[in-house]
């Protein structure tokens, strides 16, 4: 029998391609999507992932305390939910930076997007992704109530500008997370001033994605693909680096090598020490 291999050497000869190796990583690059290089994929999650820490380990103690904590809706979540204090603190100072996170992932798909053959990622260019031809820019944002009307305005007339600057061009306002399935055109009353546009468009990110990648379900292929490349990232990640402590954490832990306080105790010690009898803690 002859081997799928040495088939694929005479292949290579017979199209006149010069380097067999050459030819086996093209074929093999492309293990988790189709239209992305594994490459770019996990430097996707890369860059992700140091935001992720970056946004942990820039939260100060002062930072956690501005709003004041609820411990007392902390010692309920600890108890009913069997929670250990230490990930339910990691938890609630991720919760605080949840803005922060979501503007990653909006970066995140934009990283991706950009690394589809046709396309780039417009790095401050006041676009997010366009086609290397002029005849597609987009603004991504990752959830569809992310703007106020002024925001709307802006950038309706943004993307105005640039559709009538490139008259081939079609122009998106993109939603990674819409309430429906769409590709049709923005047109509405935004600040009491009528908007339209023939080549100005609203869309949904399943449908930016398939229009970018040629593949209907190509944003289902990333979700589907997400764990595995994850796993196969963090799996190159020293221990240390994957595991880093936020600040905040870390302050509220020395502060309690020295009080031996629970976590929670030294946390509503430092939010309600004024507290009549809190001061006993």
């Amino acid at each position: 029998m002859i081997k799928p291999a040495f088939l694929l050497i005479i292949y290579c000869k017979k199209i006149n391609i010069e380097d067999f190796a050459t030819f086996e990583k093209k074929r093999m690059a492309n293990t988790y999507l189709n239209y992305i290089s594994d490459e770019h994929f996990l430097k996707c999650i890369a860059n992700l992932h140091s935001s992720y820490l970056r946004a942990k380990n820039n939260v100060s103690k002062k930072d956690f305390y501005k709003n004041k904590v609820d411990t007392i809706k902390l010692t309920f979540d600890t108890k009913f939910n069997e929670i250990d204090e230490e990930a339910l603190i990691e938890s609630e100072i991720l919760r605080q930076i949840d803005k922060s996170i979501n503007n990653s992932i909006g970066t995140f798909h934009e990283q991706i997007l950009g690394g589809i053959n046709g396309f780039e990622v417009g790095k401050l260019s006041g676009f997010d992704i366009k086609a290397s031809d002029d005849t597609l820019f987009a603004d991504i944002k990752n959830k569809h109530n992310t703007m106020n009307s002024s925001a709307a305005e802006a950038l309706f007339q943004k993307l105005a500008k640039y559709a009538d600057t490139y008259k081939k061009s079609t122009c998106y306002w993109v939603q990674i997370l819409a309430t429906d399935s769409f590709d049709s055109k923005w047109a509405g009353i935004i600040n009491g001033k009528e908007y339209s546009h023939s080549r100005v468009n609203k869309i949904s990110g399943d449908r930016f994605y398939a229009l970018l990648s040629g593949e209907d379900d190509a944003l289902a292929k990333l979700y589907l693909a997400l764990p595995k490349a994850t796993d196969a990232y963090l799996a190159t990640i020293p221990k240390a680096e994957e595991q880093a402590k936020n600040s905040a954490l870390s302050e509220i832990n020395k502060e309690i090598e020295k009080s031996h306080r629970s976590i929670l105790d030294q946390i509503t010690f430092d939010n309600f020490g004024y507290y009549n009898g809190f001061d006993k803690l």
